[in-house]
């Protein structure tokens, strides 16, 4: 797999920059088991993942679990800090 380089659409040269780590399903249809997107949140590292995606990955990455820094967070809003780690986990079996 390789790797890929996304930003936010707004604010991208003072947002942190996040380190994702995607897995399985997400990695296959992203094309890249590792990102780098620049966001202030979940929500907009979300949001810039799905911006330089295909519809099928973006719609797995919708689907995905998130890990922050090895902890599972689902507060979309949650604030992430430069050099944060963000696992995505997309649904592994049945759902």
């Amino acid at each position: 797999m390789t790797s890929t380089d996304t930003t936010t659409t707004s604010g991208a040269s003072t947002a942190p920059r996040i380190h994702v780590h995607l897995f399985a399903g997400a990695a296959a249809e992203f094309g890249a088991d590792t990102a780098q997107v620049h966001a202030a949140s979940l929500r907009e590292a979300v949001e810039a993942l799905q911006a330089g995606a295909s519809a099928d990955a973006a719609r797995v990455i919708e689907r995905s679990s998130f890990l922050v820094n090895a902890v599972a967070c689902t507060d979309r809003e949650r604030v992430l800090a430069d050099g944060d780690r963000l696992d995505v986990l997309p649904p592994f079996a049945g759902g």
